[in-house]
Protein backbone atom coordinates (compact mmCIF):
# COMPACT_ATOMS: atom_id res chain seq x y z
CA UNK A 1 0.00 0.00 0.00
CA UNK A 2 3.01 2.16 1.04
CA UNK A 3 4.40 1.85 -1.99
CA UNK A 4 0.99 2.24 -4.33
CA UNK A 5 0.94 5.62 -2.60
CA UNK A 6 4.41 6.61 -3.77
CA UNK A 7 3.73 6.15 -7.17
CA UNK A 8 0.15 8.02 -7.15
CA UNK A 9 2.11 10.40 -5.90
CA UNK A 10 5.21 10.30 -8.54
CA UNK A 11 2.65 10.12 -11.34
CA UNK A 12 0.49 13.15 -10.03
CA UNK A 13 3.57 15.35 -9.71
CA UNK A 14 4.89 14.08 -13.38
CA UNK A 15 1.21 15.28 -15.03
CA UNK A 16 1.59 18.76 -13.06
CA UNK A 17 5.04 19.06 -14.48
CA UNK A 18 3.81 18.06 -17.78
CA UNK A 19 1.01 20.33 -17.71
CA UNK A 20 3.06 23.66 -16.80
CA UNK A 21 5.69 22.63 -19.61
CA UNK A 22 3.36 22.13 -22.05
CA UNK A 23 1.60 25.56 -20.79
CA UNK A 24 4.08 27.43 -21.25
CA UNK A 25 5.23 26.36 -24.62
CA UNK A 26 1.60 26.20 -26.14
CA UNK A 27 1.28 27.04 -29.62
CA UNK A 28 -1.42 29.60 -31.22
CA UNK A 29 -1.55 26.13 -34.19
CA UNK A 30 -5.25 24.83 -34.40
CA UNK A 31 -6.51 26.84 -31.17
CA UNK A 32 -9.49 28.79 -31.36
CA UNK A 33 -7.35 31.87 -30.42
CA UNK A 34 -5.15 31.27 -33.58
CA UNK A 35 -6.37 34.26 -35.39
CA UNK A 36 -6.21 36.51 -32.70
CA UNK A 37 -2.58 35.40 -31.05
CA UNK A 38 -1.56 35.68 -34.71
CA UNK A 39 -2.48 39.32 -35.39
CA UNK A 40 -0.98 40.18 -32.20
CA UNK A 41 2.24 38.85 -33.21
CA UNK A 42 2.05 40.69 -36.26
CA UNK A 43 1.12 43.71 -35.09
CA UNK A 44 3.74 43.87 -32.11
CA UNK A 45 6.20 42.09 -34.43
CA UNK A 46 5.77 45.22 -37.24
CA UNK A 47 7.28 47.34 -34.63
CA UNK A 48 9.83 45.50 -33.24
CA UNK A 49 11.43 43.64 -35.96
CA UNK A 50 15.15 44.01 -36.55
CA UNK A 51 15.75 46.71 -33.65
CA UNK A 52 17.84 46.46 -30.65
CA UNK A 53 16.81 47.19 -27.06
CA UNK A 54 18.34 50.74 -27.61
CA UNK A 55 16.37 51.06 -30.88
CA UNK A 56 13.24 49.92 -28.83
CA UNK A 57 13.88 52.75 -25.97
CA UNK A 58 13.87 55.49 -28.87
CA UNK A 59 10.45 54.63 -29.55
CA UNK A 60 7.81 56.87 -28.86
CA UNK A 61 5.49 56.09 -26.14
CA UNK A 62 2.46 55.44 -28.60
CA UNK A 63 4.65 53.16 -30.50
CA UNK A 64 5.88 51.33 -27.43
CA UNK A 65 2.78 50.82 -25.98
CA UNK A 66 1.33 49.21 -29.26
CA UNK A 67 4.28 47.00 -29.35
CA UNK A 68 4.25 45.82 -25.50
CA UNK A 69 0.66 45.12 -25.43
CA UNK A 70 0.19 43.38 -28.62
CA UNK A 71 3.42 41.13 -27.72
CA UNK A 72 1.84 40.82 -24.01
CA UNK A 73 -1.56 39.47 -25.45
CA UNK A 74 0.20 37.13 -28.20
CA UNK A 75 2.55 35.89 -25.49
CA UNK A 76 0.43 35.21 -23.33
CA UNK A 77 -2.33 33.46 -25.57
CA UNK A 78 0.06 31.53 -27.19
CA UNK A 79 3.93 32.10 -25.61
CA UNK A 80 5.95 29.90 -28.23
CA UNK A 81 4.07 30.93 -31.48
CA UNK A 82 3.66 28.41 -34.06
CA UNK A 83 6.17 26.33 -32.31
CA UNK A 84 8.78 27.50 -35.20
CA UNK A 85 10.23 30.96 -33.77
CA UNK A 86 11.10 31.96 -30.39
CA UNK A 87 10.19 35.16 -30.91
CA UNK A 88 7.73 35.72 -28.21
CA UNK A 89 10.43 34.89 -25.60
CA UNK A 90 13.46 36.96 -27.28
CA UNK A 91 11.06 39.72 -28.27
CA UNK A 92 9.41 39.50 -24.74
CA UNK A 93 13.06 39.81 -23.10
CA UNK A 94 14.04 43.00 -25.38
CA UNK A 95 10.96 44.69 -24.29
CA UNK A 96 11.10 44.13 -20.59
CA UNK A 97 14.80 45.52 -20.76
CA UNK A 98 13.50 48.59 -22.04
CA UNK A 99 10.86 48.78 -19.29
CA UNK A 100 13.25 48.01 -16.72
CA UNK A 101 15.43 50.77 -17.80
CA UNK A 102 13.18 52.95 -17.37
CA UNK A 103 11.64 52.09 -14.16
CA UNK A 104 12.76 53.77 -11.10
CA UNK A 105 10.87 51.75 -8.01
CA UNK A 106 13.06 49.13 -6.47
CA UNK A 107 10.25 46.84 -6.35
CA UNK A 108 8.96 46.92 -9.77
CA UNK A 109 12.46 46.53 -11.13
CA UNK A 110 13.15 43.59 -9.42
CA UNK A 111 9.66 41.51 -10.62
CA UNK A 112 11.08 42.43 -14.29
CA UNK A 113 14.21 41.26 -13.77
CA UNK A 114 12.53 38.03 -12.52
CA UNK A 115 10.18 38.22 -15.50
CA UNK A 116 13.34 38.65 -18.06
CA UNK A 117 15.03 35.83 -16.44
CA UNK A 118 11.82 33.46 -16.89
CA UNK A 119 11.78 34.16 -20.28
CA UNK A 120 15.01 32.59 -20.84
CA UNK A 121 13.89 29.61 -18.33
CA UNK A 122 10.77 29.07 -20.99
CA UNK A 123 12.51 29.51 -24.11
CA UNK A 124 15.68 26.78 -22.81
CA UNK A 125 12.30 24.70 -22.05
CA UNK A 126 10.41 25.51 -25.48
CA UNK A 127 13.42 25.86 -28.26
CA UNK A 128 16.89 24.23 -26.25
CA UNK A 129 19.74 26.29 -27.31
CA UNK A 130 20.51 25.71 -23.66
CA UNK A 131 23.77 27.12 -23.87
CA UNK A 132 23.56 30.10 -25.89
CA UNK A 133 20.67 31.18 -23.73
CA UNK A 134 22.16 30.84 -20.28
CA UNK A 135 25.37 33.19 -21.91
CA UNK A 136 22.59 36.11 -22.46
CA UNK A 137 21.21 35.08 -18.99
CA UNK A 138 23.89 35.40 -17.22
CA UNK A 139 25.41 37.93 -18.96
CA UNK A 140 22.02 40.50 -18.16
CA UNK A 141 22.25 38.73 -14.93
CA UNK A 142 25.40 40.21 -14.06
CA UNK A 143 24.50 43.59 -14.91
CA UNK A 144 21.73 43.81 -12.98
CA UNK A 145 22.15 45.40 -9.58
CA UNK A 146 19.63 42.74 -8.11
CA UNK A 147 21.78 40.16 -8.97
CA UNK A 148 25.34 41.53 -10.15
CA UNK A 149 28.05 39.25 -8.12
CA UNK A 150 25.53 36.72 -6.45
CA UNK A 151 25.88 33.22 -6.85
CA UNK A 152 22.79 32.34 -8.51
CA UNK A 153 24.38 34.41 -11.59
CA UNK A 154 28.12 32.90 -11.14
CA UNK A 155 25.60 29.55 -11.27
CA UNK A 156 24.82 30.53 -14.23
CA UNK A 157 27.56 31.92 -16.36
CA UNK A 158 29.55 28.73 -15.12
CA UNK A 159 26.41 26.28 -16.45
CA UNK A 160 26.94 28.56 -20.01
CA UNK A 161 30.61 28.25 -20.20
CA UNK A 162 30.72 24.68 -19.17
CA UNK A 163 28.06 23.66 -21.73
CA UNK A 164 29.03 26.11 -24.28
CA UNK A 165 32.36 24.81 -24.99
CA UNK A 166 33.94 27.04 -27.44
CA UNK A 167 31.00 28.23 -28.69
CA UNK A 168 30.97 30.02 -25.31
CA UNK A 169 30.01 33.60 -26.62
CA UNK A 170 32.88 36.06 -26.28
CA UNK A 171 30.65 38.40 -23.85
CA UNK A 172 31.04 35.98 -20.84
CA UNK A 173 34.31 36.16 -20.33
CA UNK A 174 34.59 39.95 -18.82
CA UNK A 175 32.09 39.02 -16.21
CA UNK A 176 33.60 35.51 -15.51
CA UNK A 177 36.94 37.81 -15.17
CA UNK A 178 35.08 39.88 -12.58
CA UNK A 179 32.96 37.61 -10.63
CA UNK A 180 35.68 35.14 -10.50
CA UNK A 181 37.85 37.47 -9.19
CA UNK A 182 35.59 38.64 -6.11
CA UNK A 183 34.50 35.75 -5.14
CA UNK A 184 38.02 34.47 -4.85
CA UNK A 185 38.85 37.76 -2.73
CA UNK A 186 35.73 36.63 -0.86
CA UNK A 187 36.34 33.29 -0.10
CA UNK A 188 33.70 32.09 -1.77
CA UNK A 189 35.08 29.99 -4.75
CA UNK A 190 38.62 28.39 -3.74
CA UNK A 191 41.99 28.68 -5.50
CA UNK A 192 41.40 24.90 -7.84
CA UNK A 193 38.07 26.44 -9.05
CA UNK A 194 39.00 29.56 -9.95
CA UNK A 195 42.19 28.49 -11.72
CA UNK A 196 40.24 25.64 -13.32
CA UNK A 197 37.02 27.82 -14.62
CA UNK A 198 39.56 30.53 -15.87
CA UNK A 199 41.47 28.34 -17.77
CA UNK A 200 38.68 26.93 -19.24
CA UNK A 201 37.82 30.62 -20.18
CA UNK A 202 41.39 31.02 -21.12
CA UNK A 203 40.70 28.28 -23.86
CA UNK A 204 37.97 29.42 -25.40
CA UNK A 205 38.89 32.53 -25.58
CA UNK A 206 42.26 31.59 -27.32
CA UNK A 207 40.19 28.84 -29.42
CA UNK A 208 37.89 31.55 -31.18
CA UNK A 209 41.16 33.92 -31.89
CA UNK A 210 42.60 30.90 -34.19
CA UNK A 211 39.53 30.15 -35.84
CA UNK A 212 36.38 32.62 -35.46
CA UNK A 213 37.08 34.50 -38.64
CA UNK A 214 34.01 36.53 -37.36
CA UNK A 215 34.59 37.04 -33.49
CA UNK A 216 38.14 36.45 -33.03
CA UNK A 217 39.15 40.15 -32.57
CA UNK A 218 36.13 40.35 -30.04
CA UNK A 219 37.19 37.15 -28.29
CA UNK A 220 41.02 38.69 -27.76
CA UNK A 221 39.52 42.19 -26.71
CA UNK A 222 37.14 40.47 -24.18
CA UNK A 223 40.21 38.58 -22.94
CA UNK A 224 41.85 41.21 -22.20
CA UNK A 225 39.31 42.73 -20.56
CA UNK A 226 38.79 39.48 -18.40
CA UNK A 227 42.76 39.49 -17.61
CA UNK A 228 42.30 42.84 -16.20
CA UNK A 229 39.70 41.76 -13.91
CA UNK A 230 41.63 38.93 -12.99
CA UNK A 231 44.52 40.57 -12.22
CA UNK A 232 43.93 41.28 -8.37
CA UNK A 233 43.95 37.75 -7.68
CA UNK A 234 46.06 36.36 -10.23
CA UNK A 235 49.16 35.89 -7.72
CA UNK A 236 47.03 34.24 -5.41
CA UNK A 237 45.64 31.79 -7.61
CA UNK A 238 48.13 30.94 -10.49
CA UNK A 239 51.53 28.66 -10.37
CA UNK A 240 54.49 29.25 -12.30
CA UNK A 241 53.06 27.43 -15.43
CA UNK A 242 50.30 30.26 -16.08
CA UNK A 243 52.83 32.84 -15.55
CA UNK A 244 55.75 31.31 -17.74
CA UNK A 245 52.95 31.13 -20.60
CA UNK A 246 51.90 34.93 -19.82
CA UNK A 247 55.16 36.54 -19.52
CA UNK A 248 57.49 34.58 -21.00
CA UNK A 249 56.73 36.53 -24.48
CA UNK A 250 57.33 39.93 -23.02
CA UNK A 251 60.85 38.65 -22.19
CA UNK A 252 61.41 36.93 -25.70
CA UNK A 253 60.19 40.14 -27.83
CA UNK A 254 62.51 42.18 -25.22
CA UNK A 255 65.45 40.29 -24.24
CA UNK A 256 67.85 43.20 -23.78
CA UNK A 257 65.31 45.65 -22.07
CA UNK A 258 66.75 45.52 -18.48
CA UNK A 259 62.89 46.00 -17.06
CA UNK A 260 61.44 43.84 -18.80
CA UNK A 261 63.46 40.87 -18.16
CA UNK A 262 63.69 41.72 -14.51
CA UNK A 263 60.23 41.74 -13.94
CA UNK A 264 59.85 38.44 -16.02
CA UNK A 265 62.35 36.83 -13.75
CA UNK A 266 61.47 37.96 -10.32
CA UNK A 267 57.54 37.68 -11.20
CA UNK A 268 58.40 33.89 -12.52
CA UNK A 269 60.81 33.34 -8.86
CA UNK A 270 58.03 34.45 -7.08
CA UNK A 271 55.29 32.17 -8.95
CA UNK A 272 57.19 29.54 -7.78
CA UNK A 273 59.21 28.48 -11.26
CA UNK A 274 62.47 26.31 -10.36
CA UNK A 275 65.68 28.90 -10.39
CA UNK A 276 67.84 25.80 -11.92
CA UNK A 277 65.70 25.92 -14.64
CA UNK A 278 67.34 26.24 -18.13
CA UNK A 279 65.21 29.29 -18.59
CA UNK A 280 65.40 30.76 -15.79
CA UNK A 281 69.20 30.41 -16.02
CA UNK A 282 69.67 32.22 -18.78
CA UNK A 283 67.29 34.92 -17.89
CA UNK A 284 68.88 35.67 -14.97
CA UNK A 285 72.19 35.33 -16.93
CA UNK A 286 70.51 38.15 -19.32
CA UNK A 287 69.34 40.39 -16.91
CA UNK A 288 72.93 40.63 -14.52
CA UNK A 289 74.43 41.44 -18.15
CA UNK A 290 71.93 44.30 -19.09
CA UNK A 291 72.17 45.50 -15.29
CA UNK A 292 76.11 45.82 -15.17
CA UNK A 293 75.69 47.23 -18.64
CA UNK A 294 73.44 50.57 -17.12
CA UNK A 295 74.62 50.36 -13.77
CA UNK A 296 75.75 53.88 -14.03
CA UNK A 297 73.18 55.18 -16.10
CA UNK A 298 71.46 58.05 -15.44
CA UNK A 299 68.05 56.09 -14.75
CA UNK A 300 70.17 53.80 -11.90
CA UNK A 301 71.43 57.17 -10.66
CA UNK A 302 68.30 58.91 -10.30
CA UNK A 303 66.84 55.86 -8.62
CA UNK A 304 69.98 55.76 -6.14
CA UNK A 305 69.29 59.27 -5.37
CA UNK A 306 65.58 59.92 -5.38
CA UNK A 307 63.77 57.21 -2.61
CA UNK A 308 60.23 59.01 -3.62
CA UNK A 309 61.04 57.78 -7.65
CA UNK A 310 62.75 54.68 -6.61
CA UNK A 311 59.56 53.35 -4.32
CA UNK A 312 56.64 54.17 -7.34
CA UNK A 313 59.19 51.88 -9.39
CA UNK A 314 59.85 49.62 -7.27
CA UNK A 315 55.83 49.36 -6.64
CA UNK A 316 55.22 48.72 -10.47
CA UNK A 317 57.65 46.35 -10.93
CA UNK A 318 56.39 43.84 -7.99
CA UNK A 319 59.03 44.45 -4.97
CA UNK A 320 56.27 45.10 -2.25
CA UNK A 321 59.11 44.92 0.57
CA UNK A 322 61.65 46.94 -1.10
CA UNK A 323 58.93 50.05 -2.07
CA UNK A 324 57.69 50.31 1.33
CA UNK A 325 61.16 50.64 2.72
CA UNK A 326 61.97 53.64 0.07
CA UNK A 327 58.36 54.89 0.79
CA UNK A 328 59.33 55.37 4.18
CA UNK A 329 62.97 56.89 3.39
CA UNK A 330 61.04 59.05 1.31
CA UNK A 331 59.04 60.53 4.03
CA UNK A 332 61.62 60.97 6.33
CA UNK A 333 64.06 62.55 3.40
CA UNK A 334 65.26 66.14 4.27
CA UNK A 335 66.09 66.11 0.90
CA UNK A 336 62.43 65.46 -0.58
CA UNK A 337 60.14 69.01 -0.64
CA UNK A 338 56.62 67.63 -0.53
CA UNK A 339 53.52 69.21 0.03
CA UNK A 340 50.56 67.50 2.22
CA UNK A 341 49.03 66.37 -1.28
CA UNK A 342 52.44 64.88 -2.24
CA UNK A 343 52.78 62.68 0.94
CA UNK A 344 48.84 62.26 0.96
CA UNK A 345 49.76 60.12 -2.16
CA UNK A 346 52.82 58.26 -0.82
CA UNK A 347 50.79 57.36 2.57
CA UNK A 348 47.89 56.11 -0.14
CA UNK A 349 50.50 53.81 -1.58
CA UNK A 350 51.97 52.42 1.25
CA UNK A 351 48.51 51.93 2.55
CA UNK A 352 47.25 49.94 -0.62
CA UNK A 353 50.60 47.36 -0.92
CA UNK A 354 49.85 46.99 2.92
CA UNK A 355 46.57 46.08 2.45
CA UNK A 356 46.73 44.42 -0.79
CA UNK A 357 50.07 42.89 -1.34
CA UNK A 358 50.99 42.40 2.44
CA UNK A 359 47.80 41.69 4.24
CA UNK A 360 48.87 43.91 7.03
CA UNK A 361 45.40 45.79 7.73
CA UNK A 362 46.64 47.31 10.62
CA UNK A 363 49.49 49.45 8.79
CA UNK A 364 46.97 49.66 5.87
CA UNK A 365 44.60 51.35 7.90
CA UNK A 366 47.31 53.93 9.57
CA UNK A 367 48.41 54.57 6.00
CA UNK A 368 45.00 55.21 4.52
CA UNK A 369 43.59 57.60 7.39
CA UNK A 370 47.20 59.93 7.26
CA UNK A 371 46.63 60.01 3.34
CA UNK A 372 42.79 60.95 3.81
CA UNK A 373 43.89 63.71 6.68
CA UNK A 374 46.44 65.29 4.38
CA UNK A 375 44.21 66.59 1.45
CA UNK A 376 40.06 67.06 0.89
CA UNK A 377 38.15 66.24 -1.86
CA UNK A 378 39.86 62.73 -2.53
CA UNK A 379 37.74 59.96 -1.92
CA UNK A 380 40.64 56.92 -2.43
CA UNK A 381 41.75 57.10 0.69
CA UNK A 382 38.40 56.49 2.01
CA UNK A 383 37.52 53.59 -0.05
CA UNK A 384 40.57 51.66 1.14
CA UNK A 385 39.79 52.91 5.28
CA UNK A 386 36.30 50.82 3.87
CA UNK A 387 38.33 47.92 2.21
CA UNK A 388 40.12 47.86 5.54
CA UNK A 389 37.07 47.51 8.07
CA UNK A 390 35.33 45.17 5.80
CA UNK A 391 38.67 42.93 6.03
CA UNK A 392 39.17 43.39 9.64
CA UNK A 393 36.04 42.61 10.71
CA UNK A 394 36.29 39.05 8.62
CA UNK A 395 38.12 38.21 11.68
CA UNK A 396 35.41 39.12 14.13
CA UNK A 397 32.23 36.97 15.61
CA UNK A 398 29.10 37.55 12.93
CA UNK A 399 27.33 40.40 14.39
CA UNK A 400 30.82 42.65 14.90
CA UNK A 401 31.44 41.82 11.19
CA UNK A 402 28.00 43.06 9.97
CA UNK A 403 28.93 46.26 11.98
CA UNK A 404 32.07 46.26 10.61
CA UNK A 405 30.38 46.18 6.93
CA UNK A 406 28.51 49.22 7.85
CA UNK A 407 31.58 51.19 8.88
CA UNK A 408 32.70 50.23 5.79
CA UNK A 409 29.81 51.42 3.53
CA UNK A 410 29.83 54.92 5.72
CA UNK A 411 33.31 55.39 4.83
CA UNK A 412 32.40 54.49 0.34
CA UNK A 413 29.41 56.87 0.69
CA UNK A 414 31.65 59.67 2.14
CA UNK A 415 34.09 58.72 -0.62
CA UNK A 416 31.86 59.34 -3.39
CA UNK A 417 29.87 62.26 -1.64
CA UNK A 418 33.73 64.59 -1.77
CA UNK A 419 34.93 63.15 -4.86
CA UNK A 420 32.78 61.87 -8.04
CA UNK A 421 35.60 60.29 -9.27
CA UNK A 422 35.60 57.48 -7.39
CA UNK A 423 31.22 57.17 -7.00
CA UNK A 424 31.59 54.00 -9.50
CA UNK A 425 34.27 52.84 -7.56
CA UNK A 426 32.11 53.15 -4.34
CA UNK A 427 28.86 52.24 -5.61
CA UNK A 428 30.27 48.73 -6.64
CA UNK A 429 31.36 47.95 -2.93
CA UNK A 430 28.11 49.08 -1.88
CA UNK A 431 26.26 46.56 -3.98
CA UNK A 432 28.59 43.93 -3.08
CA UNK A 433 28.33 44.12 0.88
CA UNK A 434 25.15 44.69 0.80
CA UNK A 435 23.96 41.20 1.53
CA UNK A 436 26.14 41.25 4.76
CA UNK A 437 24.51 43.60 6.64
CA UNK A 438 22.85 43.07 9.78
CA UNK A 439 19.73 41.05 10.11
CA UNK A 440 16.47 42.98 11.70
CA UNK A 441 16.51 39.85 13.91
CA UNK A 442 20.24 39.88 14.90
CA UNK A 443 19.50 43.64 16.15
CA UNK A 444 16.54 42.32 17.94
CA UNK A 445 18.32 39.59 19.61
CA UNK A 446 20.82 42.22 20.83
CA UNK A 447 17.93 44.94 21.32
CA UNK A 448 19.92 47.05 18.80
CA UNK A 449 17.29 49.00 16.76
CA UNK A 450 17.82 50.79 13.27
CA UNK A 451 19.35 54.41 13.47
CA UNK A 452 20.70 54.00 16.80
CA UNK A 453 24.48 54.83 17.09
CA UNK A 454 26.98 51.77 17.76
CA UNK A 455 30.35 51.18 18.22
CA UNK A 456 32.60 48.65 16.24
CA UNK A 457 34.83 47.12 18.00
CA UNK A 458 37.11 44.19 17.06
CA UNK A 459 39.99 46.96 16.32
CA UNK A 460 38.18 49.60 14.55
CA UNK A 461 36.59 52.07 16.95
CA UNK A 462 34.20 53.66 14.87
CA UNK A 463 30.68 54.53 15.34
CA UNK A 464 28.47 53.65 12.81
CA UNK A 465 24.89 54.21 12.47
CA UNK A 466 22.71 51.03 12.63
CA UNK A 467 21.28 49.77 9.03
CA UNK A 468 19.30 46.55 8.24
CA UNK A 469 19.59 44.80 5.00
CA UNK A 470 15.65 45.12 4.01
Amino acid sequence: MKELRISLIALSLSVLFTTAVGAQCETWNGKPFEEEASNAHVLYRGVVKGKTVADLEALSDAEFKIAYENWEKAYKLAPAADGQRPSHFSDGIDLLKVKYKKTTDAEAKKAIAERILGLYDQQIECYENEAFLLGRKGFDMFYMPEYGFRQSTYDVLKAAVEKGGNDAEYILLEPMGQILAYFFKSGKIEQPEAQQMYSTLEAIAEYNQENNDTYGQYYKDSKARMDNAFKEVEDDVFDCGYFKKKLMPQYEESPNDLEVVKYVYVKLRQQGCDSTETFMQDMKASYEQLAKAVNDSLEIARRERNACYDATQLQKEGDYSAALSRYEECLNSSDQEMDDEGKAQIYYSIASIQLYRKNNTGAALSAARKAASLTSGWGRPYLLVGDCYAKMGRNCDDWTSRLAILAAMEKYRYAKSVDGEVAEDADKRLSQYYAAMPEKQEGFMRNVSAGQQVTVGCGIGETVTVRFKD
